[in-house]
């Protein structure tokens, strides 16, 4: 699921430039992203409690943090800078932010139906104090009317990808090809996949109990 909630944050924040809010390339982008990567998380914690045994909730809740926090410091490595010696890295003040926000998003509710009104409010308040001034009056109603509920929507549709226990279909086999000239062989592993940042062992990670 880490690789969903950093599309759907990815998304969002797409979305928002789109409706022509100001969040430009830098600091703003990036604190933008780790305010709705931790409201996410959240959601799916709420989720996870509905599916999943105590301990697997706490399972799975400490790994997906990790591994967005990973993903997060991968990214913001490259664009802003490794910080220097003796500076809190990319990934721990995720880590720092998502359990000080924890106990604050345990206050809301959660249904079927996704977050409750104060829930999301409180993303769109977080969201308002990092946007210009000319934003601030409409961004709340942005994040509550129309950035959520497809974010939420986008969210439930993955973890019933992740928890399906149906086979996927097997993939059509591709016809034979004939009179194919030949090619250099490709030096791409193919699996598309970003290298893990090794996570640090001294970060606490807190789900909210519901």
């Amino acid at each position: 699921m880490a690789f969903i909630t950093w599309r759907v944050a990815q998304n969002t924040l797409k979305q928002m430039r789109l409706a022509q809010f100001d969040i430009d390339i830098g600091a703003q982008y990036f604190a933008f992203t780790r305010e709705v990567l931790v409201f996410l998380i959240q959601v799916l914690d709420r989720m996870a409690h509905d599916r999943m045994t105590t301990e697997e909730r706490s399972e799975f809740v400490t790994a997906l943090v990790i591994r967005v926090a990973e993903i997060l410091q991968e990214n913001e490595d490259t664009m802003l800078g490794i910080p220097a010696e003796g500076q809190t890295s990319h990934f721990d003040e995720f880590i720092t932010l998502f359990n000080e926000l924890a106990d604050h998003y345990a206050e809301f509710g959660h249904d079927e139906a996704g977050p409750d009104f104060n829930f999301v409010r409180y993303l769109g308040h977080r969201i308002e104090a990092l946007m210009p001034a000319k934003d601030q009056r409409w961004v709340i109603d942005q994040i509550m009317a129309t950035e959520v509920p497809e974010a939420v929507d986008m969210l439930q549709r993955g973890m019933k990808g992740v928890l399906s226990t149906e086979p996927r279909p097997a993939r059509p086999e591709r016809p034979a090809r004939t009179n194919r000239s030949a090619r250099p062989a490709s030096t791409n592993s193919g699996d598309g996949a970003n290298s893990a940042v090794p996570s640090e062992d001294s970060a606490e990670i807190t789900a909210a109990d519901d």
